[in-house]
């Protein structure tokens, strides 16, 4: 009995990947009937594009998409390899290998550009004894009441069978290397759409024919509607387990593997008709699914397997692909099971990447002379020391091949194991000083203190005029009605004049209650803040007051 593996994580995430379905949208293809702009320099995304600007030409788009499929055709030589290392003899290939090829208006034929790649891949696939096949697409159906689609299902399936044929591999293995489809939509009448299932098949090329087999959906055809149809058209018939016990008969049959072991010998029979080796389907749900739409999805991994003779290929249908078939090497001690081991998170052994050699320490240049003591031990300590080597380069046959211990095993859930780590990037706080706010922050220091240093004779200091002497006190006998017709004015001072308030004169408290007012109103005026005045400030005489105070 051997496994199937549709795709390969491992190999799809490595460096550089390998996998068989790169494609192109039909605008690209169109695009580049156009020349490069630079035809020496190979294309890049934005530097090198098509020139739209120059003339078109039909071959050129299609060597683009041909040389698509040539890659995914290559890579099919690193899977199987792969496979073979790890005890997988049996592949599905991908379907999208060669992009567009059944299109109505830009297909094309195989043979010659990719007869020569093929030849070589089936050669690799011939002499390691493997089994492969494919599995059209679910719009490429045979009852449809529409033409077009019947058109497209015709051009799809030789598709199929050209490529198949052109492995050109062994006499058994050609045999076996089959196109699994279904029987398609009901359109509301069963019977009429198998009706023209019938006529379009026998429409069909003899190579369709032959490795042309079907299989039960879960959602319109069961086991009991297309075995008895395989049986009148000698076609094989693919028993899908997962697929049965979501959609049965319930009147002839129960859920589960038990009932259906019945139908194993008339299974058997439509493919010994026809010298294949007989395939079956097997895929377990998803936990939680109850509903019958939540069961269809297939659960990343399967715990056990269906009773099917060994003779059998099982096609493990799961989303973690080979993983899903090293679990059940695992758990049930098959062989190969011990060829493989679990990857390093994060981390490749198979791989050649770019290597620097670490920077040497910079030595700290001392102005004190070192002794001859220390000299030694420091050269001593070079020698020492390892140098910087190179990793061992990786052949190119063993790229992505698990290295020398096999690591190519992931957990499950763990897939992210098989890239480098996530960059871990902190959220910053709000406030937090990024690059351009220290930036600024420092011209605006800069700045500051470049104008603190500015020369003192830039600035002009205002000159300050010491106040006059208070005239000698008048006798006491002079006329106090004088002194009351007399104006008691408080002089508005000048800059200068507060500061030196500030600094040496006493606080006027003395005088009557009349300044009170006018002296609190000149305290409570702000502080100057234009430059000072270079001018001399006016002379304020002190006269009057001081005739008050002798008296």
């Amino acid at each position: 009995m051997c496994i199937q593996a549709c795709l390969n994580t491992y190999l799809r995430s490595a460096t550089p990947p390998v996998f068989s379905s790169r494609t192109c949208r039909i605008a690209s293809i169109i695009e580049h009937r156009h020349p490069l702009k630079d035809p020496s320099q190979p294309e890049h995304a934005t530097k090198n594009r098509p020139d739209k600007e120059q003339p078109a030409d039909v071959a050129r788009g299609m060597k683009y998409v041909e040389e698509i499929g040539l890659a995914n055709a290559r890579d099919i030589i690193k899977m199987v390899r792969w496979n073979d290392r790890y005890g997988i003899k049996f592949m599905r290939l991908s379907s999208e290998i060669f992009p567009f090829a059944s299109h109505d208006e830009y297909g094309y034929k195989l043979e010659p550009f990719a007869a020569e790649t093929l030849r070589e891949a089936g050669k690799v696939i011939g002499e390691l004894g493997h089994r492969v096949t494919t599995h059209p697409g679910q719009f490429t159906q045979l009852g449809s009441p529409r033409k077009q689609v019947i058109d497209n299902a015709m051009r799809d399936l030789e598709y199929h069978a050209e490529m198949l044929s052109l492995l050109k591999l062994p006499e058994q293995q050609d045999r076996d290397a089959v196109m699994i489809l279904h029987l398609g939509g009901a359109y509301g009448d069963k019977p009429a759409a198998i009706e023209r299932f019938k006529e379009n098949y026998a429409r069909l090329p003899q190579g369709v024919k032959n490795r042309l087999v079907l299989e039960n959906d879960d959602v319109v055809w069961n086991m009991h509607e297309l075995l008895p149809l395989c049986e009148e058209l000698n076609i094989p018939f693919v028993l899908d387990y997962h697929h049965h016990n979501i959609l049965f008969d319930d009147t002839q049959i129960r859920e589960g593997t038990k009932d259906v072991m019945d139908y194993y010998p008339r299974i058997l029979a439509t493919w010994e008709k026809k010298g294949i080796t007989p395939k079956m389907h097997y895929s377990e749900q998803t936990p939680p699914a109850i509903t019958r739409t939540k069961r269809r999805k297939h659960s990343p991994r399967v715990m056990t397997f269906p009773p099917c003779p060994d003779t059998m290929d099982l096609m493990i249908e799961a989303k973690d692909k080979e993983q899903a078939v090293f679990e059940l090497m695992r758990t049930f001690k098959l062989p190969g099971f011990e060829t493989f081991n679990d990857i390093l998170p994060h981390t490749r052994q198979d791989e050649n990447k770019p290597w620097k050699p670490k920077p040497k320490k910079a030595v700290k240049k001392s102005k004190k002379k070192k002794t001859d003591e220390l000299d030694e031990l420091d050269a001593k300590i070079e020698e020492e020391e390892p140098e910087d080597v190179p990793p061992p380069i990786v052949p190119d046959e063993e790229v992505g091949m698990g290295g020398p211990e096999g690591r190519v095993y992931w957990p499950p859930g763990m897939e992210d194991w098989l890239r480098p780590p996530k960059r871990i990037i902190k959220k910053k706080e709000d406030g937090a000083a990024t690059p351009a706010k220290k930036k600024r922050k420092t011209a605006a220091d800069a700045a500051s203190i470049a104008s603190e240093a500015a020369p003192l004779e830039d600035v002009k200091t205002p000159i300050k005029t010491p106040a006059k002497k208070a005239a000698p006190a008048k006798r006491a006998a002079a006329s106090s009605t004088k002194k009351k017709a007399a104006a008691k004015s408080v002089p508005t001072p000048s800059a200068s004049d507060e500061e030196d308030d500030q600094l040496s004169s006493p606080p006027l408290s003395e005088g009557t209650e009349d300044e009170a007012p006018a002296v609190q109103k000149r305290n409570a005026r702000p502080a100057a803040t234009r430059k000072k005045s270079g001018r001399a400030t006016a002379q304020v005489s002190y006269k009057e007051e001081a005739d008050e105070m002798s008296m």
